[in-house]
């Protein structure tokens, strides 16, 4: 049975919750890799306004069958009442890399 991989994204207020969040999810074996991003603006309405806020963007590499671990994980340690949490599937990659990710991850959820 063939693996299937996935990219967690979210997005945080600052590069340090950004590098505390990525951290933890390599530590947590919930994540192989988890790269931090920004800044970058984010547009968006909440409570009826629209919002303009600078932010920084987490992507967290891992196994389909870790990401409810992995977003249970990101909510729990998410400063924000209703954080972007998206489970994107990868369809393809480099074998080596993929394989390498298994290694890193947890065997099981």
């Amino acid at each position: 049975m063939q693996k299937e991989y996935v990219q967690v994204v979210t997005s945080v207020a600052t590069k340090e919750d950004g590098q505390a969040l990525a951290r933890h999810l390599v530590e947590q074996r919930l994540a192989a890799c988890a790269q931090v991003g920004g800044p970058i603006t984010s547009f968006y309405r909440w409570q009826g306004e629209l919002e303009q806020e600078e932010e920084f963007q987490v992507l967290a590499k891992s196994r389909s069958d870790l990401s409810l671990a992995l977003v249970d994980e990101i909510r729990k340690k998410h400063d924000y009442e209703t954080p972007e949490i998206l489970v994107l599937p990868i369809i393809t990659g480099n074998s080596d890399y993929l394989s390498w990710l298994d290694e890193e991850l947890r065997t099981s959820p």
